[in-house]
């Protein structure tokens, strides 16, 4: 997997897309550390014809606790 920083991804945007097409994912850089993935919907875990953001329905289940709402109200609370 290429690795790419930031500004050079910026630069070399239309020829990495099209190497993440063919299948050549990229691993853009910022600060020399990893930031992001360009990848093809084949290779990525949430696909065009999948569903989507449902795909991650649950992922964040025990978040708020037991009680969510309790946990929301008390958020807003915090505000004046």
């Amino acid at each position: 997997m290429e690795k790419v920083g930031s500004e050079a991804a910026r630069r070399r945007l239309p020829a990495l897309l099209e190497q993440a097409h063919q299948g050549r994912a990229s691993v853009i850089m910022k600060r020399g550390k990893p930031y992001a993935v360009l990848a093809s919907l084949e290779q990525c875990c949430i696909t065009a014809t999948g569903a989507g953001l449902l795909a991650l329905r649950g992922s964040g289940q025990g978040l708020w606790g037991k009680t969510p709402s309790v946990a929301v109200a008390a958020m807003r609370d915090e505000w004046p």
